[in-house]
């Protein structure tokens, strides 16, 4: 057997193992907005006592639980704020929740790709040539609008050929706006009763007026510069 197929098996293994531990545990009582509320004086009290151990533990956590896709990044999204407050829990989200998802989109490549491309083949071949021209702006755009689930963007790019890098600076810019607002919502914990209380309906629209710009431009631009040499021809 190949070292990269023993490779992929013991990853699959650890993340089964993980995916596992948490539901029998029931780990995601930690990861609700009852909980947080709850320890929220209590979570001061340790960042106040060891600021830079609770910064790289809380990313640590954050860089897992995004990594292997698992609930909860919202909910430590709003727990950034109440515990850094906007400035720096924004940083600290930007970072962990950028870094987490490269990591998911890593995996689910060196896992699935060559699979999902053998199986499906040619037809495939479109949305990769798609994702080489302007796959940059698509997930700009993906990442700016809150409908779309944030594990399943990371992993269903991660089947196709857009180079990490791109994915993970696209993705810390993109997803930069919706920290914000969660982040800042976390400022305000004692107010929140639910996740969907912090986007309203007018919100989400803003969210997808504002995803649909760079692709609305970029094509545009195309549009205009197409003409231009049309008419110049």
């Amino acid at each position: 057997m190949k070292k990269e197929h023993i490779s992929k098996i013991i990853i699959v293994i650890v993340i089964i193992a993980v995916i596992a531990a948490f539901k029998i545990f029931n780990l995601g009582e930690y990861f609700t907005l009852s909980y947080i509320k709850e320890s929220q004086e209590k979570f001061q009290a340790l960042y106040s006592e060891n600021r830079f151990m609770v910064i790289a533990g809380f990313m640590l956590i954050y860089i897992a639980v995004t990594a292997l896709s698992l609930p909860g990044a919202a909910i430590m999204t709003i727990a950034a704020g109440a515990l850094f407050g906007l400035i720096k829990g924004t940083i600290v989200v930007s970072f962990s929740s950028s870094i987490g998802a490269t990591l998911a989109c890593f995996v689910s490549r060196f896992i699935l790709r060559d699979w999902v491309q053998g199986k499906l083949g040619d037809k495939l071949k479109t949305v990769n040539e798609g994702v080489e021209k302007e796959g940059a702006f698509y997930l700009f755009s993906l990442r700016l609008i809150p409908v779309f689930p944030f594990w399943l963007i990371n992993l269903g790019m991660g089947l196709t050929k857009m180079p990490l890098k791109t994915f993970y600076w696209v993705s810390q810019i993109g997803m930069l706006a919706g920290t914000i607002v969660y982040v800042n919502a976390g400022k305000e914990l004692a107010k929140i009763d639910s996740l969907s209380g912090i986007l309203s309906p007018g919100l989400i629209a803003s969210f997808v007026l504002l995803g649909l710009f760079p692709l609305i431009t970029k094509k545009l631009l195309g549009l205009y510069k197409k003409k231009k040499g049309l008419g110049e021809e």
